[in-house]
């Protein structure tokens, strides 16, 4: 029943109760000069200018995917991963972090296999055994043309592509999952029939809390892990069960429609003629 669900989560403070790049940075002890160069350039090429600075000094792709391995998740998080996917919705990922620290944690926990696609900025090691950081749209060759949004990713276009996607498929609501002023564009483009679940007293619930009205989706707040379950739980089962009414009222009007025809059909009909023996 619940096919008819897409639920796309954001990754950083959403999934995982931390940013995955400052936690690297952090449990490195690379945060000083992290911060030097903060101010100059976009965040996208800081982490890839980052991972340089950790290889140079000696750091290896072990020691990165060790510091990810202890990363903080509440464990209701993984808990209502594993049940909206039991329950049937597809379940998906757009993320401003990077593939390699998302795989990396998603894998360590068990729940990559839970999500049919991830959207996040590629990150490869390259021959050098060092981690290559590149961003999801190159702004270098040309603008997204969104003003919301970093200028290596703009939410709100992936969210428009797995809209056009999904609806070749029938009709599917979208229950969308964040917290950070990236996932404000994204909610934006949801429409009347999809729900947005912020993270409240984050920046996108404090975006989204200023005018309310520009979003079109139904606002479910939540503050974290067991309160994201319930929420989002109790939204795919009143998804679920409207479905079903839905359903059932077809059934019963096509039933009705039935009944009219076959009462018709044998009043029309010659009455058999009784032979007596």
């Amino acid at each position: 029943m619940a096919a008819a669900i897409v639920v796309v989560f954001d990754f950083d403070k959403t999934i995982i109760d931390v940013d995955s790049d400052n936690w690297v940075i952090d449990e490195l002890g690379f945060n000083e000069s992290f911060n030097q160069l903060l101010p100059t350039m976009p965040w996208n090429s800081l982490m890839d200018r980052m991972m340089k600075e950790l290889h140079s000094n000696g750091k290896t792709m072990e020691d990165i995917a060790e510091v990810l391995k202890r990363i903080p998740i509440h464990p209701r998080v993984i808990s209502a991963i594993k049940a909206a996917h039991a329950l049937g919705c597809e379940l998906r990922i757009v993320s401003d972090a990077n593939m390699f620290f998302i795989e990396t944690i998603l894998k360590h926990l068990g729940l990559k296999d839970y999500f049919s696609e991830i959207n996040t900025n590629p990150g490869f090691v390259d021959e050098e055994g060092r981690l290559r950081i590149s961003p999801y749209h190159d702004f270098t060759q040309s603008s997204h043309g969104c003003s919301l949004c970093p200028p290596n990713m703009c939410k709100g276009l992936i969210i428009e592509r797995i809209q056009a996607s999904i609806s070749k498929e029938g009709s599917k609501k979208i229950i969308y999952l964040g917290d950070g002023g990236g996932d404000y564009c994204p909610s934006l483009k949801l429409t009347e029939a999809d729900y947005m679940m912020p993270r409240k007293n984050f920046p996108v619930w404090d975006l989204i809390s200023k005018n309310p009205k520009l979003i079109k989706a139904e606002i479910h707040e939540w503050n974290d892990g067991a309160e994201m379950e319930r929420v989002l739980l109790q939204i795919i089962e009143r998804i679920s069960r409207e479905e079903i009414n839905s359903n059932s009222a077809k059934l019963f009007s096509a039933d009705c429609k039935l009944q009219t025809i076959s009462i018709a059909g044998h009043d029309a009909m010659p009455q058999a003629l009784s032979v007596t023996q």
